[in-house]
Order: C-alpha cells, then sequence, then structure tokens
C-alpha cells in the first residue's frame, strides 16, 4: 500500500499553516507532460500547488484525471484548426490503492484515485480521480475522458466524480479542516457533507468557495430536476435541497449555491470582488466575498538568467539576454509556418483562451491600417497569435481560422496552434508587448500577464482584472484608458481600437527603436514591480490567513 493512502507530505508542516486543506478544482495546470488543464483556472491551480509546497503548507489537491485531456490542437492540411482527442498515459502517477462508489443517476460509478507526488513536479500531493476502470461499464468510464465535455449529462456527472468521489478520497485520508472549491465545478462536494451532517452550519464551517465568472451567464446553471435525478444531492430530497440552497425556481445556479453553503468566498482580484459583490448583491443569505487576487509561481515561470541581470542592474545583459529568450519561440514559428523572425524586431503576443469577450482580433479591425502598421521598413513589428478555442465552438474555431488565412504570406505574423504550458513559456520569454485586450469587466484576473511581466515583457492591455493593482502607463506597462462599459459593444470597440492604435503607433514603437533608455526602464520597473505582490507564494498565504484561519 502507498503512503499515500494516507494523509501525507514529504515535510515538516510549517506551523504557519497546519489546518488540513482540500483544494478541489476541474483542472490543473502543473506541467506540460501532464495534460489535464485548459487554460487559466488550470495554471492558477497549477502555481498555487507548487506555492503550497514551497511554503510546506498542510494541504492536497483534488483534481481529474482526463484521458484526453481537454484536447489537442493541431492542423488540417490548409493549416486551419483541427481539434484531436489523444489518449494520454503518464507513468508517472502512482496508484494509491483508494477505490470509491459515488452513485450516478441511480447506478454506482467507481472512482479510483491516483497520486501525483511532490518530488515528480514540486507540489502538494495531488489526487486525481478517474472512473475509466475494468469495474465501470463504457458510460461511466467515459466520464472522465474530457475536460468540459460538451454533454450536459456528462458535465453534471463529472461535477458529482469531482465533487462526492473527491470528498470520499480525503474522508479516507483522514479528512480535512477545510474544502476549498475553486470554482463551482464541484458544488457536489457539499451536499455530500450536509448528508454526513445535517447541519447547514456544519457544512459552512468546512467549505470557502472561489468564484472566478465575473458574469451570471457564464456561471453555470442546470434544471434542478435534471439534478436530482441524476442523484446530484446525494440521498437529500427535493425539498430539503431547495430549503438548504435558497433556490426555488428550476433553474438551479451551482455559483449561488455555492455562496450560500461556504463560510467564505472570495474574487480573483480586488476589481472582480467588486464586481462579484455587485453582482450577487441582490441574493439573500450568501457569504462575504472578500477578494485575493490571483497569482503565480515564481520559480516555475521566471527566467533565472534574465533576473539576474535585472538584479545586477545590467542594462546591456538584461537586452541581450531578452533577445537570447526570443531564439525558442522563433524556432516554433519557423517549424510551424516556415518564418523566420528577427531577434531585433519588436514582437507583439496575443496569446489565450480565444473567447468571444478576449477580442483576439481588435488589432486588425482596421485591416489596411495592420498590414501598414508591421511593414514599416524602418520600424517593423512582428504580431503571434496563439491560444485555445474551446473545441466546439465553432465561432471561435472560425475566428482562430481567419487569423490563420490572413497570415499566409506574411513574413511577419504568425499565428500558432499548440498553446500549452511549454509554448506559454516561450511565448512569455518572446514577447517585448504581451497585449490583452477583452472587454472590460469581463476579465477576472487574467494570470498570463504576470508571468510575461515576470520575464521582461511589457503589458499592453485593457485595465481589467489584477492591472488596476499593477499598471502605471508609460512606467511599467502600457494602459488603454478605460471606456464606458455601458456604451453598446460596438462602440467600446471602436474606441478600444482607436486608443489602441494611437498607443502602439505614438507611445510603444517610438520607444522601442527610438528611445531604449526609456524602453529598458519600463521593462525593468514591469520585472521589479510583479513580485513579491503577484508571486504565488502571497497568495497561498493570504488564502490560509484571510479563508481558512479565520
Amino acid at each position: 500500500m502507498s503512503e499515500y493512502n494516507k494523509w501525507y507530505h514529504p515535510y515538516e508542516v510549517n506551523a504557519q499553516y497546519t489546518e488540513r486543506i482540500a483544494y478541489f478544482s476541474m483542472e490543473f495546470g502543473i506541467h506540460q507532460a501532464l495534460k489535464i488543464y485548459s487554460g487559466g483556472l488550470g495554471y492558477l491551480a497549477g502555481s498555487h500547488m507548487r506555492s503550497a509546497y514551497d511554503l510546506r503548507q498542510n494541504m492536497i489537491g483534488i483534481g481529474m484525471l482526463w484521458k484526453y485531456g481537454y484536447y489537442d490542437q493541431v492542423r488540417h492540411d490548409d493549416q486551419s484548426m483541427r481539434v484531436q482527442f489523444l489518449e494520454k498515459y503518464y507513468n508517472f502517477l502512482e496508484d494509491t490503492g483508494l477505490v470509491v462508489p459515488v452513485i450516478i443517476h441511480g447506478n454506482t460509478v467507481w472512482v479510483k484515485a491516483l497520486v501525483l507526488k511532490p518530488e515528480v513536479f514540486g507540489t502538494v500531493p495531488l489526487y486525481l480521480l478517474t472512473t475509466d476502470i475494468p469495474e465501470n461499464d463504457y458510460l461511466s468510464q467515459t466520464i472522465s475522458h474530457k475536460l468540459y465535455d460538451a454533454d450536459t449529462a456528462a458535465r453534471i456527472a463529472q461535477s458529482m466524480v469531482l465533487g462526492i468521489g473527491g470528498a470520499k478520497i480525503v474522508e479516507a485520508l483522514g479528512g480535512a479542516d477545510r474544502y476549498h472549491m475553486n470554482e463551482a465545478h464541484a458544488l457536489p462536494l457539499v451536499f455530500n457533507l450536509y448528508e454526513k451532517y445535517l447541519d447547514v452550519k456544519k457544512v459552512k464551517e468546512r467549505v470557502v468557495f472561489t468564484t472566478h465568472t465575473p458574469e451570471k451567464a457564464g456561471n453555470e446553471e442546470h434544471d434542478i430536476n435534471l439534478l436530482n435525478k441524476m442523484t446530484f444531492f446525494g440521498s437529500i430530497n427535493l425539498d430539503e435541497v431547495r430549503f438548504i440552497t435558497g433556490m426555488h425556481d428550476q433553474m438551479f445556479s451551482h455559483t449561488l449555491a455555492a455562496l450560500r453553503l461556504a463560510r467564505m468566498a472570495n474574487g480573483v482580484s480586488q476589481l472582480h470582488g467588486e464586481v462579484a459583490r455587485q453582482m450577487w448583491i441582490d441574493n439573500s443569505d450568501i457569504s462575504e466575498i472578500k477578494a485575493i487576487t490571483n497569482a503565480q509561481n515564481v520559480p516555475f515561470w521566471r527566467d533565472t538568467a534574465l533576473y539576474e541581470a535585472f538584479e545586477q542592474n545590467n542594462d546591456d545583459e538584461l537586452v541581450q539576454r531578452k533577445a537570447e529568450m526570443k531564439k525558442p519561440l522563433f524556432e516554433v514559428i519557423a517549424d510551424q509556418t516556415g518564418k523566420i523572425f528577427k531577434t531585433d524586431v519588436l514582437t507583439v503576443v496575443w496569446a489565450r483562451r480565444f473567447a468571444g469577450y478576449k477580442r483576439a482580433d481588435l488589432l486588425l479591425r482596421d485591416l489596411h491600417r495592420f498590414f501598414d502598421l508591421i511593414n514599416q521598413e524602418d520600424q517593423p513589428v512582428q504580431v503571434i497569435w496563439a491560444g485555445k478555442p474551446y473545441p466546439f465552438d465553432q465561432g471561435a474555431i472560425d475566428m482562430f481560422n481567419k487569423l490563420v488565412r490572413l497570415s499566409y504570406k506574411k513574413n511577419n505574423f504568425a499565428v500558432l496552434t499548440g498553446y500549452e504550458i511549454e509554448l506559454s513559456r516561450k511565448l512569455k520569454l518572446g514577447a517585448d508587448i504581451w497585449l490583452n485586450t477583452p472587454r472590460r469587466p469581463r476579465e477576472a484576473s487574467g494570470t498570463s500577464g504576470m508571468t510575461a511581466a515576470m520575464n521582461g515583457a511589457i503589458n499592453f492591455t485593457i485595465q481589467d482584472g489584477w492591472i488596476p493593482e499593477f499598471g502605471r502607463h508609460g512606467e511599467n506597462s502600457f494602459l488603454l484608458p478605460i471606456v464606458d462599459t455601458s456604451l453598446p459593444e460596438h462602440e467600446q470597440d471602436e474606441t478600444d481600437y482607436a486608443n489602441l492604435m494611437q498607443i502602439l503607433e505614438q507611445e510603444i514603437i517610438p520607444a522601442y527603436y527610438q528611445d531604449r533608455k526609456k524602453w529598458v526602464n519600463i521593462m525593468k520597473s514591469s520585472i521589479r514591480d510583479v513580485t513579491p505582490m503577484f508571486d504565488a507564494d502571497r497568495m497561498a498565504d493570504e488564502y490560509y490567513k484571510k479563508m481558512y484561519q479565520v
């Protein structure tokens, strides 16, 4: 039997962090080799698990072992995007010997826990749940196949495996003092605890909740009768469910239920905390919504040589290292597109999920102006796009393919596939400008800009998410003026575009090519200001002090 079939850490727990915390997340971005994440939510959870390990906290992670991951982003013959579901195998995960039953739609589904041990990637123990075992019928096996499955019943079943299966695994390990839900995906955990204690107060004592979605439409809702039919609420009858959640309509809001059954909740930036409080203000009996700004694990993301040059205040070495950091990214570009990019050319990167509100094509609003901009002989610009659309969002895939078509035959315009941790790292190391164009205030946090700043990429961004806590225009970043969000979306887009192009043409490009001292000072301020505030050690410490220990 593994030592990981009981609550275990390979270190003496730091006396500041002794409470036993079980951290539930549908995705974890730990390492390129472990493909169980889709984007920012996973990267955030991965950095949390790394910093919890670095600080020797008494925490474990509970997640899912996705057989096909999210998906592999590859290409059709014409270079357009293709969705590939490839089976994944991991010999670095260890069988804990723990198998627990979860009743789904009246049937027993067996859930096995494998463990990612701390020494593999430097995280706290991470227990990954799978239903893809011989004890289950084929339909049950498929529950843990695809992250964010497009089928409604499958998505509900995935939440039940994470929440109920995860709660039972935690119980088998000896139990936790606090259960932390990173988003409401693990909500069935709360009903499992209620079955155990039959007391809402006792449940609330144990549960904390992080919300990431700053608009109601993005917060998951399902028909309460469907959930009941699928045994989402365990053995609790529907009248009691309605009573303890205050949910009396046909549609059941997972986020609202979590806010009512957690002792405390938090948004993931100071701005998002305000947005979340406003968003749910009309609902009674919800928990306090604090704000704990997301952050990223510095040792994992930051280039050591660049930081050494920064610490020594050696500007020449800093600039030289930044140019060297572009080379691995440019090799990927050459491999994928047949284009050779140059290390002494201003390089702008837009890389993130292809969601509509993130406006991947804002820079292309006037194509003639865009091509004139990047084709100036004396001050050229290289532009790179990368990101994964949701595999069943045809609109987002069409947007990606439109960019691919526009980039054909353009020497300094590239669109890359395979946006996962390693490509993300190369893009952040290789970017001079990290472009971020969401519609405010729909970006809850936006952690990619933090890791870009750690690596000398200057943020050029809408003032959303974490940026109001960091950005100072012309000093450590370039910020678009805040636009009136009550305007129609096309007017917001037009204003943002006008401001974006003005700053790019009149401030960013001249600074890069004509005022290198100013450019290097902005880069240095960015590297200096991003830590320790946006280091995940600060975040992991805050969760204990503001959420777990109060």
